[in-house]
């Protein structure tokens, strides 16, 4: 039932108009309905507050639609630039929101100074409903934001929820091609930054689709940051951050100045740390020289030995390692090789998940252990550039969350500036993250918690990666780092490790220039501390 004729019914229910009209006339929301020749047929007590100037009696009723808007100017209502146009203009823009079937919303400046925002819907009997409401405070809040953006020297962009243009400021506009902010309202982003791209409005040093695969990859992290030079020759930091509502924010921030100060300050550091260098190396070669003819006895006398003990525990260890896998694939599938009729097909899926499982342990293992080789033998070349710490950190947990969320266990982010940047390899501090917050997630118990954090902190960034776990014992603390090792932490709690995780990323951290610090008592669980350098910008 429409309003209209609901209306008509409630006159004649005596029992339940009084209410429902009570409660119609209680909204702060003015309500209107015209039948479908436009005229009025039933409007509620607070349309007499949002039109103050018009008659406070039903002779409003049966008027058109036109009619009303006429007395609305007549009253003094309506803002005089709102008629600049003409009367004539402006009833029939009032009239085309009802005829036209698109319905969107139409402001009307009142007077006053009071914006009312009025919305029509099509009713089942072919009329109309017209809703009008206050939204003064709304479009001042909004022109305020639109003025304090304007005025920034930020390029600023906030994206709806289905990542289109929302609102923007005018350097934003300029920066990606286009004449005024409002010619990219509504627009989405890859719209808007293949429109930057083709007129040349970014300088690209890299394949084009690797440019903006990055550049989409920052947007839809829920905190991203990286730097972007313009063709005139500025550097600009963009930070992206998602917002409560579901969009998302973009800022670039200049930092032309700050850029070539600090790559002329990098060239002179470089130019110098050489110098230095090549000093250090002589010295070093000449204390080696000079020790070299005492050490060498003493290293003749013990290499034998030593080699053959290492020898004898490296292959002992990885022998039991390689074997737990290739046991488990082996066995299950032998047995469906024997007989694979007399399996029903879960068990048959059971089996073939535990081989995937055992094959994905295996694979893991060696490829720990050809990372630290590759270390070890001075082989493993760091591909250094920004990354963006927030989205690592982010990536690491998604992948593990599943895990975590199969034995109850709290994974989450407590804290990470959108804007922290390492100077890292991304592959290696990606592998660094992931094996940490891999052993926090395997050793802590069903019910538990693992807290990941980042910071920077003189020149580096800080990761901090802490569980509630059983801990190590402090005798057991320098092992730890060491190969094979899990010692003070029972094998029922990581059946699955080998040990090789924390050496590989102590090993990676020192290749950075960095470190890796473990703290942790027995039973009270483990706090992984990741220090790498930090990147310039960050």
């Amino acid at each position: 039932m429409g309003l209209s004729n609901l209306a008509v019914d409630l006159t004649a229910d005596a029992d339940t108009a009084p209410d429902v009209l009570a409660a119609l006339d209680a909204l702060r929301v003015a309500v209107t309905v015209f039948d479908s020749a436009q005229r009025l047929t039933y409007f509620n007590e607070h349309f007499h507050y949002i039109f103050r100037g018009l008659s406070r009696n039903d002779s409003l009723l049966g008027r058109s639609y036109a009619d009303l808007v006429r007395r609305e100017i007549a009253a003094g209502q309506i803002a005089q630039n709102s008629l600049a146009q003409g009367e004539q203009e402006f009833i029939g823009a009032r009239v085309g929101q009802l005829s036209n079937g698109g319905f969107a919303p139409h402001d009307v400046l009142l007077a006053d100074g009071r914006v009312l925002e009025l919305k029509a819907r099509r009713t089942r009997e072919g009329g109309w409903i017209v809703l009008w409401s206050d939204a003064t405070r709304e479009r001042r809040l909004l022109h305020r934001l639109e003025d304090a953006i304007e005025l920034s020297a930020d390029a600023f962009a906030f994206w709806n929820g289905d990542d289109e243009l929302a609102l923007a400021n005018s350097a934003f506009a300029e920066m990606h091609g286009y004449a005024n902010a409002e010619a990219m309202i509504g627009l989405c982003f890859e719209e808007v930054l293949e429109h930057a791209m083709k007129r040349g409005k970014f300088v690209i040093d890299d394949a084009p689709q690797n440019w903006a695969s990055r550049r989409i990859d920052a947007h839809e992290a829920p905190a991203g940051a990286l730097t972007v030079k313009t063709a005139s020759g500025e550097a600009f930091l963009v930070r992206e951050r998602a917002t409560r509502d579901g969009g998302s924010t973009t800022v670039f921030t200049d930092v032309t100045d700050r850029h070539r100060v600090e790559s002329a300050l990098s060239e002179q550091t470089r130019a110098l740390t050489k110098a230095k260098r090549a000093l250090e190396k002589t010295k070093s070669a000449a204390r080696r020289q000079a020790s070299y003819l005492a050490d060498v006895t003493r290293r003749l006398n013990t290499a034998e030995n030593e080699t053959d003990t290492a020898k004898t525990a490296l292959l002992r260890t990885m022998s039991h390692e390689l074997k737990t896998p290739l046991n488990a694939i082996l066995g299950f599938s032998d047995l469906l090789r024997a007989s694979p009729d007399r399996f029903r097909p879960e068990q048959i899926g059971e089996y073939a998940g535990l081989i995937h499982m055992a094959g994905g342990n295996l694979l893991r293992l060696i490829n720990q252990i050809l990372d630290l080789t590759k270390l070890a033998a001075g082989r493993y070349v760091l591909r250094r550039k920004e990354v963006g710490v927030g989205g690592e950190l982010w990536n690491a947990l998604r992948a593990h969350s599943q895990r975590a969320a199969d034995k109850n266990i709290a994974l989450e982010i407590e804290d990470c500036p959108s804007d922290l940047l390492a100077d890292a390899d991304e592959s290696a501090l990606a592998t660094m993250l992931g094996q940490l917050v891999d052993n926090a997630v395997s050793f802590t118990k069903e019910g538990g918690a693992v807290k990941l954090s980042a910071t920077r902190d003189e020149g580096f960034v800080r990761v901090i990666i802490a569980d509630n776990g059983p801990g190590v014992a402090a005798e057991d603390m320098a092992r730890i780092l060491e190969p094979f090792e899990q010692v003070g932490r029972s094998a029922s709690d990581h059946a699955d490790g080998a040990g090789l995780g924390l050496p590989l990323v102590k090993a990676l951290a020192e290749l950075h220039g960095g470190l890796l610090a473990i703290e942790s008592e027995v039973g009270k669980g483990l706090t992984a501390t990741l220090e790498i350098p930090a990147a310039a910008y960050s």
